[in-house]
């Protein structure tokens, strides 16, 4: 392959800008504006909670779990975003109404908007429709799902510990790029609580339809949930070991 309009059909990365003069071709220069907005939407601009908390339960409901809201300690977005601490942190309102519904779980699992609505609007409920199912043959004791407002990954940790659940999942909005401002991260942690720091982690990053394809993302996920129950370990201790051979295998197949 050596056209380059070949390979710019292959990324939405910024790959081959037109120049004239000395300056970018308008075409370009309009598209980087383009993106440059929608980036900014995606941080500032708050998700739909309402209609994903209403989806959430409906998904919920095909498991047997409800679902249930709650909000870190910031009061707003901008105090959000300026206050990354207050975002690590349950509300009172939130830690009471988690600790009604504590038990001994297998799995928590938890929607944060972070910084992208986009992402969390577009595909935490599509992502996650896959993985539940994905999930089944494990046969979990699942947590209430949580649509947690205003948080950071970290915010997961006492969301699980309260709840009572041996590990965490955490899908949170990614901080927007010029070309994915829609962009999901996933977040795996055994045995969370408070103050765990992200070695302890296990990532899987922009999960999205142009990017880690849904499917392809849960049946990794689902991998790296079955390896950290089996092993009781998270983050740099328990090695990706997955044949990635799954990424060439149809969609359907990936989490068989």
């Amino acid at each position: 392959m050596t056209s380059l309009e070949e390979w710019k059909k292959m990324t939405s990365a910024r790959i081959g800008l037109n120049r004239v003069g000395g300056s970018l071709s308008t075409q370009d220069l309009l598209r980087f504006r383009l993106d440059h907005a929608r980036a900014k939407d995606a941080v500032l601009l708050e998700p739909k909670f309402g209609e994903l908390l209403t989806n959430l339960d409906k998904l919920g409901k095909r498991y047997g779990i409800e679902a249930v809201p709650a909000e870190s300690l910031a009061q707003n977005r901008l105090e959000y975003l300026l206050r990354p601490d207050l975002g690590r942190s349950l509300s009172e309102g939130s830690q009471g109404e988690l600790a009604a519904r504590a038990g001994e779980y297998d799995l928590a699992i938890v929607g944060i908007d972070g910084l992208s609505a986009k992402a969390t609007d577009s595909n935490l409920v599509p992502f996650l429709n896959v993985l539940l199912s994905g999930l089944e043959s494990l046969r979990l004791k699942l947590a209430p799902l949580v649509l947690a407002r205003f948080g950071r990954v970290a915010l997961g940790d006492e969301i699980a510990r309260t709840l009572g659940a041996a590990t965490v999942i955490v899908l949170i909005g990614e901080r927007p790029g010029l070309s994915s401002a829609d962009s999901l991260g996933m977040y795996l942690t055994y045995d969370p609580k408070v103050g765990t720091t992200d070695e302890a982690r296990n990532c899987v990053s922009n999960i999205r339809p142009l990017g880690f394809d849904l499917e392809s993302a849960a049946a990794k996920t689902k991998y790296l949930l079955k390896e950290s129950l089996l092993r009781k370990l998270s983050g740099v201790r328990l090695k990706d070991e997955m044949d990635p051979s799954f990424l060439q295998k149809p969609r359907s197949e990936t989490l068989e």
